[in-house]
């Protein structure tokens, strides 16, 4: 009987077991070298420091340590850091997108791997957070792109759940998670839903009607549902209604989703009578109303830019100049991408805001301190500053123009790896052979 050549069956055992092991060991090969998010001391130096709220700083430095930003300035003691040289490169707050479902869907085309909306018109209480996969692979071809931070959400019927903000690096959602929760509202729309909407000025009307008193009866139920839970009351479990108490009680706030000019007046007149702590999101002819909204004191998270009027006699660039001119009415306006694997499109967005009225320095806040003073992070995100979380991006130049490189990202203090899948997949075939020669 003939047994087996040992060292080939040591080969091939190595070789099955980095088959099975390979999803779970955290790191993929990069540069020849195995790599994943590291954590530790860094100083980086000589850089151009873009705090976002302190001004500029040239040939800077920034400690990183424990997460944290420990120490800032142009003299930085190394001590026994380890030293990056950012000689000729641009530091800036890591990027924060308002708004996508990032982490909660994978292939577009294939349901099974969706998990952002859920059957019927009111689920408040499900958890974007719990849905998000940590490993999905537009993860790390967002985060390259200088995007560090991104609100997840939820879409669907008139309450589809609640979004959260994650940052984009973490073995678990609850190590993602970013100090922000909003329950999602879909306000009644009077609007036609495209040119192909075909209803009648008359149904239109009325489904709108009908879905307004929907949206008040349900907002009574939790209205009523929180004054008795208040009072004592011994209640049956109702999870829905549970949830939205927190929305009535001021514990989350209401992203109220809504679009059309009249629409957003309409949802302005709701908001006040309510008495609730809302934001709005989408706002896509925020620019129609921009002084209704600015009087009512309310934020807006809006995006994408890079998309079409919402009307057909609207100019060209209706999209473009939206956020510029509710910023110049004195609104606070975040931006978002509102994709899931586009939502490394960002810095775009962003870019047209700027080119398009908004000004680069009022574009850059807008994906950097606005949105953390929207959602209440402002203390650990959105600007440089020491002892706010390390969490930042390092580029050749202005993050919004397209030929600018990022080289270096920092998330909580990891430094995460600069690979992906684009990334692998150029490397590949980049300096292909002719194709394999044949014996």
């Amino acid at each position: 009987m003939q047994f087996p050549n040992i060292e080939n069956m040591k080969k091939i055992l190595s070789f099955i077991l980095s088959l099975v092991l390979l999803p779970f060991l955290g790191f993929a090969q990069y540069d020849g070298e195995f790599v994943k998010p590291k954590n530790g001391r860094f100083l980086l130096q000589n850089a151009t420091i873009v705090t976002v709220t302190n001004g500029t700083i040239q040939n800077g430095s920034i400690l990183l340590a424990n997460g944290k930003i420990q120490a800032l300035g142009q003299q930085v003691d190394a001590g026994d850091a380890e030293v990056i040289d950012c000689t000729g490169l641009f530091i800036y707050p890591g990027l924060i997108d308002g708004g996508s479902r990032l982490g909660l869907v994978e292939v577009g085309s294939l349901a099974e791997t969706q998990d952002y909306a859920e059957i019927g018109q009111v689920t408040p209480n499900m958890e974007a957070l719990v849905a998000v996969n940590p490993n999905s692979v537009a993860i790390p071809v967002t985060r390259v792109s200088g995007v560090t931070t991104t609100l997840t959400m939820p879409s669907g019927g008139l309450f589809p759940g609640t979004a959260a903000l994650i940052n984009l690096n973490g073995y678990t959602p609850d190590q993602m998670y970013a100090g922000f929760k909003g329950v999602v509202m879909n306000f009644p729309s009077s609007a036609r839903r495209s040119t192909w909407d075909r209803r009648s000025d008359d149904d239109i009307k009325k489904e709108f009607e009908k879905a307004q008193e929907t949206l008040n009866e349900i907002w009574e139920k939790a209205t009523t549902y929180h004054r008795l839970k208040t009072a004592g009351a011994a209640l049956e479990y109702y999870p829905e209604m549970e949830h939205l108490s927190k929305v009535v009680a001021g514990e989350l706030p209401l992203l109220v989703e809504v679009n059309a000019a009249t629409d957003i007046l309409k949802a302005i007149e709701w908001i006040a009578s309510k008495e609730v702590k809302a934001i709005l999101t989408g706002v896509a002819e925020g620019w129609r109303v921009a002084e209704q909204i600015a009087a009512a004191k309310l934020p807006v998270v809006t995006g994408p830019m890079l998309s079409i009027p919402t009307r057909q006699s609207d100019r060209y660039d209706a999209a473009y100049t939206n956020p510029g001119k509710m910023a110049k009415a004195g609104v606070k306006v975040a931006i978002r991408a509102n994709d899931a694997e586009n939502t490394r499109n960002l810095p775009f967005n962003a870019g047209f805001a700027a080119a398009y009225g908004m000004g680069k320095e009022e574009a850059l806040k807008a994906v950097t301190i606005y949105p953390a003073e929207i959602f209440g992070v402002a203390d650990r995100l959105g600007s440089l500053e020491v002892g706010k979380d390390a969490t930042l991006l390092v580029s050749t130049g202005d993050p919004f123009e397209t030929r600018t490189q990022i080289r270096h990202v920092f998330i909580d203090g990891y430094r995460v790896p600069m690979s992906n899948r684009h990334i692998k997949l150029y490397q590949e075939f980049l300096e292909r052979s002719p194709g394999l020669e044949k014996n």
